[in-house]
């Protein structure tokens, strides 16, 4: 279907639901009905002012009906104006409305003109499901006029998609619904895109035969405009399949139909159909008169299409302004009343919370203080209990070490006796004596004595032995003994009663452990242990 009938008859449409639905909309809103009717022909900027007026009433009464239905007629506008992205963009404001309240009918007639922008725009892929989605709401309604226009728009979009399979099964389902609602019009408008479709394919006498019904049709209704395009795909199916007499008959006719109308997308359409016809039949000089023609007509429609987007859109920009201008003003009045309020509540609030903070400070300070003294008196205690302990290990290792060396200096004497008695005559206990005297020995140098010495020495000398090994990596278990005694000041002999060792061997372990630390020469020892 051409693109300038659809827009024309869509015009009327939405002429007719102004008629019908906006006196109960606008009109109580002190809109002229007859004043929005012709201006939204002949004036599309002042049909846009009356319409937005009318959309800030409803938006400032909270009228949501209303103001989706102002939204609508301000996407229509712009549809017109051939401005899709303007007109989908008031479209799904509606949409919101209408999802919103729950309003189905109103949102699948919504759904439908949103996939027709769309459609336009040549986004077929989104048109389909905005159709496909006002079809689904249709079916819920029962609405079987709803069904049928579905039904036609989604056939129409496959066909633009080159689905011809889809668009005819979707034609004949729209053709049975109007044929059941006896809507003559509808089963015009589905047998021009019957004849369309099999005019791509191309089924030439298919086309012509529905193209033949749909004029009549249409004749019938007296609906001229919707004749003008019928007769010129007549024309083209005749040029088509090489009847240019006939071509010509028929497109001469449309020409001078849209003369009458003063339609200027269907002249220009039978201007380039005539060029298109005469360059067949070889007469060059008229199929490039009726070529300038239609050049200079497109022309012309372009230049006044822009002329009025542009038009439609300043007057968008400057309305916008002005609600952007009485907005700002009405703002700032407003803010103006709460700063002087805010400014009374906040000096109240700062003289309160003042007080409350120099009260706050106050309690905070007692309160640092008094904790600052309960940590100090907890710091003490903890001091003193570490110290007693400290000093009760002490005590236990030394009580402990004291006990291993009279335990070696008691076994000590008994290996002397015993010794002794070994040295006498008499061979029947000597077996049983060196015995003892191997048992005394283990017992001597037993690992658990040391087990425990070690234990309890690192829990009062902590780092004692992580700083003894920063010096040699080459200490065995026997030196960290040797120098935990040294430590604890013990004196030779009890050390050399502890490991089981004469004083001389005592000193070689000593001479040994001096090498090992790398102490230098003059040194002494004990003193280099006691300040690790």
């Amino acid at each position: 279907m051409n693109k300038t009938v659809s827009n024309c008859i869509s015009l009327v449409l939405s002429i007719c639901f102004l008629w019908i639905i906006l006196p109960g909309i606008c009109y109580a809103r002190n809109i002229d009905k007859s004043t929005i009717d012709s201006l939204i022909e002949k004036n599309p900027n002042a049909a846009f002012v009356k319409i937005k007026q009318a959309l800030n009433r409803a938006l400032k009464q909270n009228d949501q009906k209303a103001a989706a239905i102002c939204y609508e007629y301000l996407a229509g506008l712009f549809y017109h104006q051939a401005a899709y992205p303007q007109a989908v963009a008031y479209y799904y404001k509606a949409d919101r409305i209408f999802r919103r309240t729950n309003d189905q009918q109103n949102l699948a007639r919504n759904l439908n003109n949103t996939g027709e922008a769309y459609y336009y725009s040549k986004q077929y892929n989104i048109s389909l499901i905005k159709f496909q989605e006002a079809l689904s709401l249709y079916k819920q309604l029962s609405d079987q006029k709803g069904i049928a226009d579905s039904y036609g728009l989604i056939g129409q979009t496959y066909e633009k998609s080159g689905k011809y399979t889809d668009a005819m099964k979707y034609q004949q389902l729209a053709l049975s619904k109007y044929k059941t609602l006896k809507d003559q019009s509808g089963i015009a408008k589905i047998y021009e895109n019957l004849g369309s479709i099999y005019e791509d394919r191309p089924l030439m006498d298919s086309a012509l035969f529905y193209y033949t019904r749909a004029l009549e049709l249409n004749k019938l209704n007296r609906n001229d405009l919707a004749q003008i395009e019928i007769i010129n795909n007549i024309g083209d199916v005749y040029r088509k399949t090489g009847r240019y007499q006939q071509a010509l008959v028929y497109t001469k006719r449309a020409e001078q139909m849209s003369l009458s109308m003063n339609d200027l997308y269907q002249l220009s359409s039978a201007y380039r159909d005539l060029s298109k016809n005469y360059d067949l039949m070889k007469r060059y000089d008229s199929a490039y008169h009726y070529s300038e023609l239609g050049r200079g007509i497109s022309l012309k429609i372009y230049t006044e299409d822009n002329n009025k987007q542009l038009a439609l859109l300043q007057t968008l920009f400057e309305v916008q302004q002005k609600d952007d201008a009485i907005s700002q003003f009405e703002n700032e009045k407003k803010a103006n009343q709460l700063i002087i309020i805010a400014g009374v509540l906040i000096t109240a609030l700062l003289v309160s919370l003042a007080a409350s903070i120099i009260s706050r400070q106050r309690l905070k300070l007692r309160n640092e203080q008094k904790l600052n003294e309960q940590n100090k008196e907890l710091h003490e205690i903890q001091k003193y209990n570490i110290e007693a302990e400290l000093e009760l290990k002490s005590k236990e290792l030394t009580s402990n070490t004291l006990h291993v060396i009279q335990s070696n200096q008691f076994l000590d004497e008994l290996k002397t006796e015993l010794s002794d008695m070994i040295r006498d005559d008499k061979r029947d206990q000597k077996k049983r004596l060196q015995q003892i005297v191997s048992k005394i020995n283990q017992s001597i140098n037993h690992d658990r004595h040391w087990t425990e010495f070690s234990a309890m020495f690192e829990q009062i000398h902590q780092t004692f032995f992580d700083n003894l090994k920063k010096h040699s990596d080459d200490l065995t278990a026997n030196d960290f003994r040797l120098v935990a005694l040294i430590k604890m000041n013990l004196s030779s002999k009890d050390m050399a009663l502890l490991f089981g060792i004469s004083q001389d061997s005592l000193r070689v372990s000593r001479y040994r452990l001096r090498k090992k630390l790398n102490i230098p020469q003059g040194e002494n020892l004990s003193t280099f242990i006691q300040t690790l």
